[in-house]
């Protein structure tokens, strides 16, 4: 009876991972070329990541229900490598960048990489949008992009005068239309009802615009697919591994490394939140992801991470074991082996419409309103991010964010306040915030400012921390006080200590508290 129950489960599941996978293969199928178009490589490259993704690390991961493949925030990244180094280059930094998460993996630092201000990564994906949606801009005209995101920015308003007033028999305004329809299919299928949201708005967009092509002979772009699977390889060679020399490729792996880790295990944490499953074993993603950019960076692929979009898409539609991401590769192997035709049906402005939406969703600017609600720095810094990756680059960018962070601890460490009162005889002085070595200027401050020769009484209840420094400065004080006829009692109160009968007060007698 145990038996035929555990098969009928197992059944049960396998049928909700199958119809799981069919909705994330629809969903990652754009995505995959949309990203490896707007890194300037050849869409090939982003389905080949996304089948290593799909079948490999989805058989390994450490987030069973996580779906991996290329992401929308590596874009700026790839596209400055595939600039200076090419496909080649590419594939041996993304191969460094791999053997890097593997042994971040192994020495269990997985946790570490969700150590990140939220404002630095809120501010780094909005400058990731922001750099996709400028340069996909054009490309939903079949205009080609600028080499940096500020360029990009710049030539909107000149890409726009060609999409209305096309000249020499272009066919840009023709592309816009192409695009604005995709985004326009999107905005509407948010308002259908729940049950045809199993097809994705971006599926969508796209089937429309292929028909739309094709009834109407649009002389537009499209995408271009090699002949096979095997074609699209870019095997790194003796001479691709002399970029180990350079320390601009160190720094380059370092960052794939990072900012792919980090974004991976931000969004398992998210998936966590999403079911009841199994929780995510970090380490273990965190080298099943090192595996995975291994591979793809020796088959000259875009790096993956682990990719939000994807992954709610699984678990809203049921996923329940992580066959739902083996299977979808499986599937993107299946078209791209057999259909690779349909693939070049695809008008290229419909897939870069959906990255212009991609990268307005990245931008997200309800987020400035609820970082303003907790706190003017967290603002602060969530622009500066976003100002520094869209005017140089990618990693100065999360660097001068978490710079701001450091800064904005360090200011709160250093951030103490004192209120003293005279109730009945008594000089009673209330401290707030953090006491560390920081702030011991504030401290002798606040203490020099109370009346010799009294009944002192410290209040310590209401600090964060106190550290050391300050309490050995406050028992070097309190003989400085006595000289002067006063005495000190500190009231070393708790949430315990509060309760009715338990209120204890602390004395420095001989340089130490006594209770």
């Amino acid at each position: 009876m145990v038996s035929k129950n555990s098969a009928a489960i197992k059944q049960s599941t396998f049928a909700q991972d199958f119809l799981s996978s069919i909705v994330v293969f629809l969903v990652a199928l754009p995505l995959c070329l949309g990203i490896a178009i707007a890194c300037g490589a050849p869409p090939m490259l982003g389905l080949v990541t996304g089948i290593v993704g799909g079948i490999l690390v989805g058989s390994i991961s450490g987030a069973p229900l996580q779906v991996s493949g290329p992401a929308a925030g590596l874009v700026a990244l790839v596209s400055e490598i595939l600039v200076e180094f090419g496909i080649p280059g590419l594939g041996v930094i993304l191969l460094m960048a791999g053997v890097i998460q593997l042994l971040c993996g192994v020495l269990h630092l997985g946790q570490w990489f969700r150590a990140i201000s939220p404002a630095v990564i809120q501010g780094m994906l909005a400058g990731i949008g922001v750099l996709i949606m400028a340069s996909q801009f054009h490309v939903m005209l079949d205009v080609a992009p600028e080499s940096n995101g500020l360029a990009n920015i710049m030539s909107i308003p000149e890409t726009i005068m060609k999409g209305l007033f096309p000249l020499d028999n272009s066919s840009h305004h023709l592309a816009a239309m192409v695009g604005v329809a995709a985004i326009a299919v999107i905005l509407a299928w948010n308002l259908t009802p729940k049950k045809l949201k199993v097809i994705p708005g971006t599926l969508a967009a796209v089937v429309v615009a292929m028909l739309a092509a094709e009834l109407l002979q649009l002389p537009v772009k499209f995408v271009e697919i090699p002949g096979d699977l095997f074609s699209a390889f870019t095997f790194p060679t003796m001479q691709s591994f002399e970029l180990l020399a350079k320390p601009t490729a160190w720094i380059m792996a370092f960052t794939i490394a990072i900012v792919a880790s980090a974004e991976t295990m931000l969004s398992a944490s998210a998936v966590d939140q999403m079911h009841d499953g199994p929780r995510t074993k970090y380490d273990q993603e965190m080298m099943a992801q090192g595996v995975g950019n291994t591979i793809c960076g020796f088959l000259g692929a875009l790096p993956m991470t682990g990719v939000i979009v994807r992954s709610s898409a699984n678990i809203h539609a049921g996923a329940k074991t992580r066959k739902s991401a083996i299977m979808h590769g499986i599937w993107l192997l299946a078209l791209v082996s057999f259909f690779p035709h349909v693939l070049e049906m695809i008008p290229t402005a419909c897939l870069a419409a959906i990255l212009v939406y991609t990268g307005y969703k990245l931008v997200k600017p309800d987020t400035i309103i609820k970082l303003w609600k907790i706190s003017r720095w967290e603002v602060l810094i969530y622009a500066v991010t976003l100002g520094m990756v869209v005017s140089t680059n990618l990693l100065e960018g999360v660097i001068a964010g978490t710079i701001l962070a450091v800064i904005r601890l360090l200011f709160t460490l250093s951030s103490l306040q004192g209120r003293s009162v005279e109730k009945g005889g008594q000089i009673q002085l209330a401290l707030r915030g953090s006491a560390t070595f920081l702030s011991l200027p504030k401290l002798v401050s606040i203490l020099e400012r109370q009346p010799l020769g009294r009944d002192l009484h410290i209040y310590v209840d209401e600090l964060n921390h106190i550290d050391h420094a300050c309490m050995e400065l406050l028992q070097s004080w309190e003989k400085q006080y006595q000289l002067s006829g006063g005495t000190l009692t500190i009231e070393w109160q708790t949430l315990h200590d509060k309760l009715p009968g338990n209120n204890k007060k602390h004395t420095i007698e001989n340089g130490s508290p006594a209770s």
